[in-house]
């Protein structure tokens, strides 16, 4: 019996000296300002702004979305896949001529993540973002059917996450120029 009574006070013990040390740490946490007690303050717990993701995971979102085939560039169902990576101007381009080439081709002819119809790619890597205010760029390199390919995504900061404003291929080549060559007038809205 003995045995039995002192297992039973060990384990009040325990669970008395366990909720001390709860009790102890809520107290903690209640002088820092947080108003959950059990969450300590970080930027994640909402206590400070949160962080914009950097620009560099956008752009390997959309290589990814791509080559899962889910890519928004010719779908034509939901319009929130498009306003996903780009920018209202540009994404209002890449719509029509999704939703108004009507199973031709429009403005883009071939694949605009890799400037190409024919792929055959090697050697892939994004670059880190270089941020600049409300700006970005976002170098992507690879190789193409044994060709050195260096494409520059032009980056905004719109309502705390980056979007998409262009894409260049290089000598004056760029996504918003194959569309503002096709559709002079402005997309409807």
């Amino acid at each position: 019996m003995k045995n039995k009574s002192s297992n039973f006070y060990l384990t009040f013990l325990l669970v008395l000296l366990f909720c001390g040390a709860c009790a102890a740490g809520s107290l903690s946490n209640a002088n820092n300002g947080n108003s959950n007690p059990a969450v300590p303050a970080t930027p994640e717990s909402g206590s400070a702004e949160a962080k914009t993701a950097p620009p560099e995971m956008l752009v390997a979102d959309l290589y990814k979305q791509h080559d899962a085939n889910k890519s928004p560039f010719f779908q034509t169902k939901s319009r929130a896949l498009v306003d996903k990576y780009f920018t209202k101007a540009l994404g209002d381009l890449i719509w029509k001529d999704a939703t108004e080439s009507k199973n031709e081709v429009g403005a883009i002819d071939g694949d605009p993540l890799y400037n190409a119809q024919d792929t055959e790619i090697k050697k892939f890597a994004i670059g880190k973002g270089v941020v600049n205010g409300q700006s970005a760029t976002v170098i992507v390199t690879f190789t193409n059917l044994g060709k050195k390919e260096t494409l520059t995504f032009s980056l905004k900061l719109i309502n705390k996450a980056w979007k998409i404003d262009n894409i260049s291929y290089g000598e004056g080549d760029s996504l918003m120029k194959w569309l503002k060559d096709t559709y002079p007038d402005k997309p409807k809205a």
